[in-house]
């Protein structure tokens, strides 16, 4: 055997050992694809329901939205009506009301003054945070 016929076998092994294991890898990979194939059509399966799952949960949501959108704009008009009702009893009843109480004051007052009550001299003025005894309001201004 020559050095040429030894180059070549040696050539020949390097050229198997690498077809060899390429032909490995090549073979794995196919798997890695032909799994990877199952599970895109596995997904593919179990997605389609679940989005059109999703898409009836949206138009269902959809539709809530439009019933409290209406009851918003019911609840908006009432209180609009309840405000204006406010307004008209406030300024139908509010200037009678206040004129009664302000007579019904003066009748309490007109009698208290009737009886034998002591005079203010007794009472005290409320000033605003303090109440200042009448007496001494009447030594000032005399």
């Amino acid at each position: 055997m020559s050095g040429g016929e030894v180059a070549g076998i040696l050539v020949a092994v390097f050229w198997a050992i690498l077809v060899s294991f390429l032909a490995v890898v090549l073979v794995r990979l196919a798997q890695t694809l032909r799994a990877t194939t199952k599970l895109v059509a596995d997904v593919t399966e179990q997605a389609v329901p679940l989005l059109a799952d999703a898409s009836a949960t949206v138009r269902s949501a959809q539709t809530q939205l439009d019933r409290v959108d209406a009851i918003a704009t019911d609840v908006q008009e009432v209180t609009s009506n309840a405000s204006a009702l406010s307004t008209t009893v406030a300024s139908t009843f509010g200037g009678p009301l206040v004129k009664v109480a302000a007579f019904g004051y003066g009748v309490r007052r007109a009698l208290g003054r009737n009886k034998d009550m002591p005079a203010q001299s007794s009472r005290r003025a409320v000033i605003v945070g303090r109440a200042v005894p009448s007496d001494r309001r009447r030594k000032r201004k005399g």
